[in-house]
C-alpha cells in the first residue's frame, strides 16, 4: 500500500463505486480533494455556479442512472445552499451524496469560519449523516453512504469532510464496490394479494416511488395487458407508465382530472406500488381516508417503516418495486380481466378527454404549445419543469412515452427544472432536453444556464413569462380576494439573458409563432431560452384570473 492524501483515498473510493459526473462549486475547505480529483480524469467534476443548483444537478442524475448522484461543497454557506437539492432528494426518495468541506478538527466547536455541525443540520432531511473525522475510515464511510443512499427507500447521505482529515497520508486498504440488495415480496405475500384481487371488481393501480428501472416497467406493463387493471401515476411520476397506453389512466397531483379523483374514491381496491401517498397525491389526504381507507389497500413499498406511517393497509408488502413487478408479471389472474375491462375502458377514456387542449386568455395558447412539442419531439426527450401554475399545462398536455423522460421534483422546489435540464443533457448528450420555467422559477436558479454554456450541454429552455408568481396569486384570488400582495415581478429580458451568456434567445407572443422559434432555437446548436409572454389572465388550463377572482368574490 503506498500513502495517500484523505482526498486521493476519497477519490479513489468514488472511482471504485463506478462515480462518474461530480456536481459541484470548488470551495477551500476541500481543496486536498479537487487536488486529488486533478489525477481522476474519468471522474468529471462540472462546476456550477450555486450551490442549490449543484446538488439539483446530482439528484437529476441519478434520477436518470439509478445510481447515487455525488455533490461537493464547501462548508457554511455552501452546505447551507445546497439543502435545497436535498431536500429534493429526500421528498423524491433518490440516491445522493452530499460531500461538504468542513473546518478543521482542532478548529471545531468555536464558531470558526463558516462551522456548522452538519450532523445537526441536515439529520431531518437526509437517511444518514456523519463526518469523517479519520481518513483511515473513509474507503469504510464512503462504502457505508453508497450502500445506504441506494438501499431500501433510496434517499441523500450527507458526510462532511474536515479539510485538516484530507490532507492528512495514511496507509489503508480500498473498499469493494459495494453489493445492493432489495426486499422481495414473500410468496404467502403474493398469495394474499392474489385473493384479494380476485374479490375486486374496480381495481386501481398506483405507481410512484423511487427505485424503478425500465424492466420493472416492462413487467408491471405485462401485468396490466394481461389483467385490464388501469395504471394511474403518482405526482411527476408519468414517465413510469407510457401515457399513449390504453391501461394509463391519468396523474395524481395539482391539476388532477376531477373524475380521475373520483375513480379513486370509487375503486373497491388500491394497488399502491412504491408510492408513499404523501399529500399531493391524495389531494391533502381527503382521496384516501386516514388511518383507515374506504377503499381495500395493498401497499408495496421498499421501506418498511413506510408501511402504516400513514395509512392502514390490508395488505402490506415490503418489497422494493422492481420485485414486485416482476412478481406479478406471471401471477395468475383466473379470467378475472374481463370483469374489469369496462372499468379501465372507462378511466382510459377519462384520460383522453382531460387531454385535449383548452382555450384559455391570450394570443399564446400553452395547450398548443405542449401539443406541438409533443408532435415533434422524439419519444426519447427529456422534459424537466421546476414548480408554478405552469407546469399543469405540461402534467395534463404532455404524453410520456418513455421511463427517463420527466425529471420535475415530487417535492415542489422552484428553481429545479434548469439545473435538471443541465444534467440531463451532460449525462446523455444523445438525447434533447426542454427545461420548463415560469418567469420565478426560472430566476431561482437561472444562473445555471451559464453551466449549460461552458459545457456545450445545448438545452432548450421554455420561461413561461406573465410577470408573477402566478401559483401565490391564485391562492391570494382565492384565500384572500380583494387583497392581492407582493406577487407582481418586473423581469429582464430572457432572450437577451440568454444572448449575454452566449446561447440562443428568442421571445415568443402568439401560438403560430411557437413552431419556427422553437425550430430555430434546435437549429442553433447552442443553449437556448424562448421566452413566451402569456396573458396573465392565463393562470391555469381551467380557470382564467378573472374566473377564479369572481369565484372567490
Amino acid at each position: 500500500m503506498a500513502s495517500r492524501s484523505g482526498g486521493q483515498i476519497l477519490v479513489d473510493q468514488l472511482r471504485i463505486q463506478g462515480a462518474k459526473h461530480v456536481y459541484g462549486v470548488p470551495g477551500e475547505s476541500y481543496l486536498a480533494l479537487l487536488d486529488a480529483l486533478h489525477d481522476a480524469p474519468e471522474i468529471k467534476f462540472l462546476i456550477c455556479r450555486q450551490e442549490g443548483g449543484a446538488a439539483m444537478m446530482a439528484e437529476a442524475d441519478a434520477k436518470l442512472t439509478g445510481k447515487p448522484g455525488i455533490c461537493m461543497v464547501t462548508r457554511g454557506p455552501g452546505a447551507t445552499n445546497a439543502s435545497a437539492g436535498i431536500h429534493i432528494a429526500h421528498q423524491d426518495s433518490t440516491p445522493l451524496i452530499l460531500l461538504i468541506g468542513q473546518v478543521a478538527r482542532g478548529m471545531m466547536g468555536r464558531e470558526a469560519f463558516q462551522e456548522i455541525d452538519f450532523r445537526h443540520m441536515y439529520e431531518p432531511l437526509a437517511k444518514w449523516v456523519a463526518q469523517i473525522d479519520d481518513p483511515n475510515r473513509i474507503p469504510e464511510m464512503i462504502a457505508r453512504a453508497f450502500s445506504v443512499a441506494s438501499s431500501g427507500r433510496p434517499g441523500p447521505v450527507v458526510l462532511a469532510l474536515p479539510e485538516d482529515m484530507l490532507s492528512e497520508t495514511v496507509d489503508v486498504i480500498d473498499a469493494e464496490r459495494i453489493k445492493t440488495s432489495q426486499a422481495y415480496p414473500s410468496s404467502e405475500s403474493i398469495r394474499m394479494f392474489s385473493e384479494i384481487l380476485k374479490t375486486s371488481e374496480r381495481p386501481l393501480i398506483i405507481v410512484g416511488g423511487g427505485g424503478w428501472d425500465e424492466t420493472a416497467i416492462e413487467n408491471l406493463k405485462a401485468f396490466v395487458e394481461r389483467s385490464n387493471i388501469p395504471v394511474v401515476t403518482s405526482f411527476r411520476r408519468q414517465d413510469y407508465f407510457d401515457n399513449a397506453h390504453p391501461s394509463f389512466a391519468g396523474f395524481l397531483g395539482i391539476g388532477v382530472n376531477p373524475k380521475l379523483a373520483q375513480r379513486v374514491q370509487d375503486a373497491d381496491l388500491l394497488i399502491v406500488l412504491g408510492a408513499r401517498l404523501s399529500e399531493v397525491p391524495t389531494s391533502g389526504y381527503s382521496l384516501i381516508k386516514i388511518p383507515t381507507p374506504l377503499q381495500n389497500l395493498v401497499h408495496i413499498h421498499a421501506d418498511v417503516e413506510e408501511l402504516g406511517r400513514v395509512y392502514q393497509s390490508n395488505l402490506p408488502i415490503n418489497a422494493n418495486p422492481c420485485a414486485m413487478a416482476a412478481a406479478l408479471k406471471d401471477l395468475s389472474l383466473d379470467g378475472r380481466s374481463r370483469i374489469w375491462s369496462s372499468w379501465l375502458q372507462g378511466a382510459h377514456n377519462d384520460y383522453q378527454a382531460y387531454s385535449q387542449p383548452t382555450k384559455t386568455p391570450g394570443n399564446l395558447q400553452m395547450s398548443e404549445v405542449i401539443l406541438h412539442l409533443q408532435k415533434v419531439l422524439p419519444e426519447t426527450a427529456i422534459i424537466t419543469n421546476g414548480a408554478g401554475n405552469y407546469t399543469a399545462w405540461i402534467h395534463r398536455f404532455y404524453r410520456y412515452r418513455q421511463y427517463g423522460t420527466q425529471l420535475a421534483p415530487t417535492a415542489g422546489s422552484m428553481g429545479y427544472g434548469i439545473p435538471a435540464a443541465v444534467a440531463a443533457k451532460l449525462r446523455m448528450p444523445e438525447r434533447e432536453v426542454f427545461a420548463f420555467a415560469g418567469d420565478g422559477c426560472f430566476l431561482m436558479n437561472g444562473q445555471e444556464f451559464a453551466t449549460a454554456v461552458q459545457y456545450g450541454a445545448n438545452i432548450i429552455c421554455i420561461v413561461v413569462n406573465n410577470s408573477m408568481l402566478g401559483t401565490i396569486r391564485m391562492h391570494q384570488e382565492r384565500n384572500y380576494p380583494g387583497r392581492v400582495s407582493n406577487t407582481s415581478l418586473v423581469n429582464p429580458n430572457f432572450a437577451s439573458y440568454a444572448e449575454a451568456f452566449g446561447g440562443y434567445g428568442e421571445v415568443v407572443t402568439r401560438t403560430d409563432e411557437f413552431p419556427a422559434a422553437l425550430q430555430r432555437a434546435r437549429d442553433s446548436e447552442k443553449p437556448a431560452i424562448l421566452e413566451l409572454r402569456v396573458d396573465p389572465e392565463a393562470l391555469t388550463p381551467g380557470q382564467s384570473l378573472s374566473e377564479i377572482r369572481g369565484v372567490s368574490g
